[in-house]
Formats: C-alpha cells, sequence, structure tokens
C-alpha cells in the first residue's frame, strides 16, 4: 500500500512531526511514515532575500520519494518563499504528490513574542491539511474557518479551524477515494 511520507528538511524538532502525523491521520487514508531529514538543497537559500527558495526544497523531496509515495510533506524551519511572494507558509503541486510547510512564519518567535507550543501545533495542523489538501486537487475556499481558506498573514492562520468545511472534506473524500491508482 501507498504511503504519506513526512520529512525534515533541515533541522526540525522531532516533536513537531507528531502534531504532523496526527492530523494527516485523521484527514488522509494512508499509512504515514517518517523518512529520515534532508539536508536544505545547495542553490535552495537566496542570500539577497535571506528566504529559501520552496520549489529547490520541493524538488528535493520530489527526488528523496520512495517508490510507494502517495504523498511526500515536508517540514522546514527555514523561511520560505517565491519570486512573486514575499513568503509562504507552505506551498504544494496542485494535485500532485509534494507539498512542504515552514515552521518559521507559524512561530510566535518569528512576532517578537513569546513562544507558544500549542498556538504553533495549532497553526501548524491548519497548514498542514491545507497544503495536503492542496496535493488532493482542493483550491482555496472562500470559508475563512476551513483549512483550504487563503492565508495571507498569520491572523487569517489564526482564524481557520483545524479541519475542511463540509464542501472541502467531500470534495477530499472523494479525491482520496479516486487515489489510488495514481503514481508519482
Amino acid at each position: 500500500m501507498r504511503a504519506l511520507y513526512v520529512v525534515a528538511v533541515g533541522s526540525v524538532a522531532s516533536g513537531v512531526f507528531e502534531w504532523i502525523e496526527a492530523a494527516a491521520a485523521a484527514w488522509f487514508a494512508f499509512p504515514i511514515e517518517r523518512l529520515p531529514p534532508l539536508a536544505i538543497p545547495e542553490g535552495a537559500y537566496d542570500a539577497s532575500r535571506g528566504q529559501c527558495r520552496s520549489v529547490e526544497i520541493m524538488n528535493a523531496l520530489k527526488r528523496a520519494a520512495p517508490a510507494d509515495t502517495a504523498r511526500i510533506l515536508g517540514a522546514t524551519e527555514a523561511d520560505l518563499a517565491i519570486p512573486m511572494l514575499s513568503f509562504l507558509f507552505g506551498q504544494a503541486q496542485l494535485a500532485g504528490p509534494v507539498a512542504v510547510v515552514s515552521l518559521c512564519r507559524l512561530r510566535q518567535e518569528f512576532y517578537g513574542l513569546p513562544p507558544d507550543d500549542e498556538l504553533l501545533r495549532q497553526r501548524l495542523v491548519k497548514e498542514t491539511l491545507h497544503e495536503l489538501g492542496h496535493t488532493f486537487g482542493l483550491t482555496h475556499c472562500p470559508d475563512p474557518k476551513c483549512a483550504m481558506s487563503l492565508a495571507t498573514h498569520i491572523g487569517l492562520v489564526d482564524a481557520k479551524l483545524e479541519r475542511f468545511c463540509a464542501r472541502c472534506g467531500s470534495q477530499l473524500a472523494r479525491r482520496l477515494a479516486r487515489s489510488h491508482g495514481e503514481t508519482l
């Protein structure tokens, strides 16, 4: 049976993966396996921006994916960006197998505030569901409470719930049912 793989990209606390794995197990019908950590790829760091190019990380994830991969989700502490956006909480291939989430801007410390592990867990779960939802073809949802709603700042992440709305949840269930024939 194909699996949903999770992997650290760079140094990431292992406890974070318990949150990711629990969220993924609740919504996605695949065995969840953890891969050994990957280094941040050569050439991913953009010194002019002080950020990593998310596409380079996603390419490394795709190369590291085992043959039985249904989906692969990387988690990183790196601050992510693409040329047309100043930052990303995460990125995914729409209806493709690869996604990445960044903890950098999900942490209260990024905003000059004291650490808050429970708030970090909530934010990470929401972004995990969001990016994995994209891998199953879900697009941004107009319901601001849905995990699939677009979040362009941390307040919008906080406004979400740790779940999909009824419409997105139904779409996801249908796509999961069809997904067993996909290949990487």
